[in-house]
């Protein structure tokens, strides 16, 4: 078994994929480094043969929990590296090693899945855009405030703004004009949002050609997918790319 794992600022997406046919077993988020080994040690009939990782933590972080992840299931770690050049996929920052290693891998896999011109758009705490060309040439990419940044920028800088996230996700449930606050806020966000997506796809059409692959990952994922019905929805493309980077044989 193969353990992959992708390690947020905040938070550790995990899961464990079978060596045979990379069908995934089990799977969790955790918060912190003790929590993650208490998920997985809890986890019934694993079997630990490899772990790799995508890390956008400080080097002394990430190399504490190799460290801990080899003394608790002696495994040797693989970690992703930026690169300026990946399975045929070109790094379009002008310093390589400045582009998120999230990021990368998304488009990495973007393109790989594809087979050609990609947009990959991933929506957590930022959201992110990356464009990638037919052969492979990484164009660059955008970054924006996500829902929960922009969210959090509006309880903390206007005082009458106080609501709690059950609020939240009742609120989006239409988009018509808010009420209250909790619906304007919640709303006027997530219209923001969509018309950011709408806006990534009209430019990618215009670089990249209107059959360009549309590929949609992370957390808020599914709020924008009405926006772009033939984009496909992978939460794990990120360990997509981390397969690349990072192969077993």
């Amino acid at each position: 078994m193969i353990l992959e794992l992708d390690c947020g600022n905040s938070l550790i997406k995990w899961r464990v994929i079978r060596t045979t046919d990379l069908k995934s077993v089990c799977a969790g988020v955790a918060d912190s480094d003790a929590a993650l080994l208490d998920q997985l040690t809890g986890a019934e009939g694993l079997a630990l043969r490899h772990c790799r990782m995508v890390s956008v933590r400080s080097e002394q972080e990430t190399a504490a929990l190799v460290e801990r992840l080899h003394g608790a299931f002696s495994v040797a770690v693989r970690v992703a590296e930026p690169a300026e050049e990946l399975v045929g996929v070109v790094n379009g920052y002008r310093e390589y090693k400045r582009l998120g290693l999230d990021r990368w891998l998304a488009l990495v896999a973007g393109y790989k899945l594809s087979g050609g011109a990609s947009l990959v758009l991933d929506l957590g705490t930022a959201v992110t855009s990356d464009l990638v060309d037919a052969s492979g040439r990484h164009l660059g990419g955008y970054i924006c405030p996500g829902m929960p940044l922009m969210r959090s920028q509006l309880r903390t800088h206007t005082r009458r703004i106080r609501y709690d996230d059950i609020a939240a996700r009742e609120a989006i449930q239409t988009l018509s004009p808010g009420r209250e606050t909790a619906e304007a806020v919640e709303r006027g966000c997530l219209l923001m949002l969509r018309g950011f997506v709408r806006e990534q796809y009209l430019l990618a059409r215009e670089l990249l050609g209107g059959d360009c692959a549309v590929f949609l990952t992370g957390g808020d994922a599914e709020l924008v997918r009405d926006e772009l019905p033939h984009a496909q929805v992978l939460p794990d493309l990120v360990f997509i790319g981390l397969a690349f980077a990072c192969p077993f044989e």
